[in-house]
């Protein structure tokens, strides 16, 4: 019997083979985009069946516990699978916030897949009404006006663990004022995260 989804997480999680499959096709796209190398195509007949399937994941590396790279995307485009490989590439050489990852770094990488459900727009009557409707810890929010638009992953609340602040800070990401989320004309999403990390994968019966 599958174990219960715990609050704000995916309800069919992907089972212990799949996340190693997916850490390591991670890991092998990491390795050879920083070595310059083009990426295999995908064995299809090899993967399991879920990760062909459209998802949207995040790809987050870090280095000594620090941010090292952080790219994904908030809608499923391609397979999972392929998803993830894209992103560890990009987290590793386009993250704009951090100069590209060099070969010497990688044994120092440790990788981190989160896996995303589809964004909620969220209604409500007056902003003061996020602040409550939002759960930190939980969820992963986007702020969107007009053609820009920012996220946090749930990850953030560690750091940020207020959510007027939160908000505020996912404003500045925009590029607009920080009290932009009170604002007329601004979309409130959010969503949640499967995550998982390549130093504690949980064992099967987590």
């Amino acid at each position: 019997m599958q174990a219960a989804s715990r609050p704000g997480q995916l309800d069919d999680r992907l089972s212990f083979e799949e996340r190693v499959y997916l850490l390591q096709v991670a890991r092998e796209a990491l390795d050879l985009g920083v070595s310059g190398e083009t990426l295999p195509s995908l064995d299809l007949p090899s993967i399991p069946s879920r990760l062909i399937e459209p998802g949207a994941t995040f790809v987050t590396l870090t280095k000594n516990q620090e941010l090292r790279g952080c790219i994904g995307s908030l809608e499923a485009t391609r397979s999972l699978a392929e998803d993830v490989r894209v992103h560890a590439v990009a987290a590793a050489l386009e993250d704009y916030r951090f100069p590209p990852v060099q070969v010497d770094e990688l044994s120092q990488i440790s990788i981190e897949i989160s896996r995303l459900t589809p964004p909620k727009l969220l209604k409500y009557q007056h902003p003061d009404e996020l602040l409550t409707r939002i759960r930190p810890g939980l969820d992963g929010v986007v702020v969107k006006k007009g053609i820009r638009r920012a996220t946090f992953l749930p990850q953030v609340w560690d750091k940020i663990p207020e959510v007027e602040v939160f908000l505020a800070m996912l404003c500045r990401k925009m590029g607009a004022a920080s009290d932009c989320w009170r604002g007329k004309n601004v979309e409130i999403s959010t969503y949640q995260v499967e995550k998982f990390y390549e130093k504690n994968l949980p064992h099967e019966s987590d």
